[in-house]
Parts: C-alpha cells; sequence; structure tokens
C-alpha cells in the first residue's frame, strides 16, 4: 500500500488545510491536527477513487525532497497518507436535486475542502449514525 505526502498548513483564523502536491485539486481540512490528518485520509481515497472511476493514471508518490524543494510547501508539515485498501466497489449514482440546494452542497463541500461525492457521503455517514456503514475508500 503506498503512502503519499500531504502537506498540513495553517493560517491565523483558519482551519488546518491538507494538500496533496501529487494530486493538485485534493484539499480537506480539519478543526486541529488530528482532525485534519483523517480528514487527509477520505479526501485521498475519495480522490483516487474519481481519478480510477474516470481512468485517470494514478501517480507514483513524489519523493519528501521533491515535495519539499517546492517554497509553497516549505510553510507546511509533511505527512504521510497511506492509500486505504480498497474493500468496496465505489458506485456511481445519479441523482436529481434543485438548483439552490446544489448550490448550497457545493457551498457547504467547497468550505470542508471536499468534493461533492464527499460531502454527500459524509452526510449520508452522520445522518444514518454510521450504523451498518464500515468506512472505506468507496
Amino acid at each position: 500500500m503506498p503512502n503519499y505526502i500531504a502537506i498540513i498548513h495553517k493560517d491565523t483564523d483558519s482551519e488546518f488545510g491538507v494538500s496533496f502536491p501529487d494530486f493538485p485539486g485534493c484539499i480537506s481540512a480539519g478543526r486541529d491536527l488530528d482532525d485534519a490528518r483523517a480528514m487527509a485520509g477520505e479526501a485521498l481515497a475519495l480522490h483516487l477513487a474519481g481519478m480510477e472511476a474516470d481512468g485517470d493514471p494514478i501517480p507514483e508518490p513524489s519523493s519528501l525532497e521533491a515535495v519539499m524543494a517546492d517554497p509553497d510547501n516549505r510553510d507546511g508539515v509533511a505527512i504521510l497518507v497511506a492509500v486505504p485498501e480498497r474493500t468496496r466497489k465505489t458506485v456511481r449514482v445519479n441523482v436529481t436535486f434543485p438548483v439552490d440546494a446544489l448550490r448550497a452542497i457545493d457551498r457547504a463541500a467547497e468550505q470542508r475542502g471536499l468534493t461533492r461525492s464527499g460531502f454527500l457521503l459524509e452526510s449520508a455517514r452522520s445522518a444514518i449514525g454510521q450504523k451498518g456503514i464500515k468506512r472505506s475508500a468507496g
């Protein structure tokens, strides 16, 4: 199971942000360092699932030296995030929402550093109390 480097950064008056240099656009956030680390794993899993579904190639992990050579990464803390084992197949579904509800969902997802799918999955897990649902990459 490969590990990818994530950069945790914190600006004044913000949550702890997480980004993945190997996956531009794969970002997350957390209230504290532990939350940021947990959310990083979920964000990576969801991002990889989306790439697989789209048929995009998955890059090899960059070295720490390569990641830290980028000046934009030097003010953050590097952590390793393991790619979770796939225990269930990810299925694409088609849902219908009123336009204003979809906009609100997208805003809420963006504020949390999640994709729309990630936000809806997190919301569904919360709503059903995670009973009978095992957390996985899909």
